[in-house]
């Protein structure tokens, strides 16, 4: 008992500081996206502020797990949280400074400090059960409430970025969050136990890519399915609800706010979900399923843009829809990468799958900008439903079997 007990602490701890970080993550997107909207930049222009944010997160990813077998996930874990908080700080100077590149450095950072954040409670989910013979069903549920309730966080955090952009402008919203993450910090060192060291395996560079066909076929699978969500949700529906539908900032930051808890909501039940309709952990088969199921969502939403007179309706509806199965398809897919990663290689692994899920992030941003200017969120959701339909087909490969 005391051991699990210890487990359930450590697990605790892990998943308030993945909150903490989170709820800066979703507040300082919006923040961004409907400041510099304010401030007249085309879509184009404001996706273009995130490219770093995508792209060194990718970088991180690659070098971000070999990191952490060298110097431990405690030491990443704290210092994505850091760089968070710089990355926060830099954006306070006077708006007369936040041009575009030094907003793209900024955003690097907090690309870095995320992707740190996340491969490193992932990773130690995976460590926490290294003994524990029910370790797979166990995984499943803690991946599961950890990966949803961080999203329910940051669809707070949404919330919170638009309010707080309300109530106090962009600088001093980001003073208060920046606050908020240092005390957080604080008390995440002080309480993170000592026990996370790193692991006896120690890879050289040209071991950073995976040589596993599982784990790399699942990478290109995340790449495609949340490259599909953001080429629609990054800057092309905040825009068109303010552009189309005359929503204010507050509006909109609430509405992403509840997609996104909801979204988080649906990830954390996964378990149960898929124990309705099977007795086993999810495998290959599960995601190759739930990907098409998904991928018919954005394209009935690009046809009905076309003749519905209510757009608002149609909107919320199809993409509460949406949400429900990419939360499933999102929850299976980081349960699988756990289950499927050695637990010496887990942040190698771990790191390797993230850097193609900000590949796909990084695509689905540049083409969100892209796509809206030119052919609006109908060319977006077209896009996506392609994204989500080679999604479902590299799922093909994956194994069947759940594997050990």
């Amino acid at each position: 008992m005391s051991a699990n007990s210890t487990c359930l602490k450590s697990y605790a701890i892990i998943t308030g500081a993945y909150w903490a970080f989170t709820l800066t993550d979703g507040a300082i997107r919006m923040l961004v996206v409907l400041y510099f909207h304010q401030l007249g930049y085309s879509p184009l222009a404001i996706a273009s502020l995130f490219i770093f944010y995508e792209l060194f997160g990718i970088i991180t990813n690659l070098f971000g797990g070999w990191l952490a077998t060298w110097i431990g996930l405690n030491k990443t874990l704290l210092l994505g949280m850091t760089l968070q908080i710089a990355a926060l700080a830099m954006l306070t100077v006077p708006a007369e400074y936040l041009t575009v590149i030094y907003v793209m450095a900024a955003q690097a950072l907090s690309g870095i400090a995320k992707d740190l954040n996340k491969m490193s409670a992932k990773a130690s989910i995976k460590q926490l059960t290294l003994n524990d013979p029910n370790a797979s069903k166990r995984l499943f549920k803690w991946v599961a409430a950890l990966t949803g309730s961080k999203n329910t966080l940051k669809g707070v955090g949404y919330f919170l970025g638009g309010l707080l952009l309300s109530l106090y402008g962009f600088s001093q919203a980001l003073v208060i969050l920046a606050s908020g993450l240092v005390v957080a910090l604080i008390l995440t060192k002080y309480l993170l136990p000592k026990t996370n060291k790193q692991t006896q395996f120690k890879p050289k560079f040209s071991q950073l890519f995976s040589n596993s066909a599982p784990i790399n076929w699942l990478s290109a699978a995340r790449f495609f399915l949340f490259g599909a969500r953001d080429i629609w949700f990054v800057v092309a529906l905040p825009i068109y609800l303010s552009q189309q539908l005359g929503w204010q900032a507050q509006q909109i930051g609430s509405f992403f706010a509840l997609w996104i808890i909801g979204y988080g909501i649906v990830q954390a039940c996964t378990p149960r979900l898929i124990k309705l309709v099977t007795h086993h952990t999810p495998n290959g088969q599960t995601a190759q399923r739930l990907a098409s199921a998904l991928l018919f969502i954005p394209l009935i939403l690009a046809i009905g843009l076309t003749q519905s007179q209510q757009p608002e309706s149609l909107i919320i509806g199809g993409l509460a829809l949406f949400a429900v199965f990419f939360a499933l398809n999102s929850a299976v897919h980081s349960f699988l990468i756990v289950d499927w990663s050695q637990h010496d290689k887990i942040a190698m692994n771990i790191g390797f799958y993230y850097m193609a899920n900000a590949g796909g992030r990084l695509t689905g941003t540049l083409l969100s900008g892209l796509m809206y200017q030119h052919f609006g969120l109908i060319g977006c959701l077209t896009i996506s439903s392609l994204f989500i339909t080679a999604a479902a087909i590299i799922s093909l490969r994956l194994p069947i079997k759940t594997m050990a």
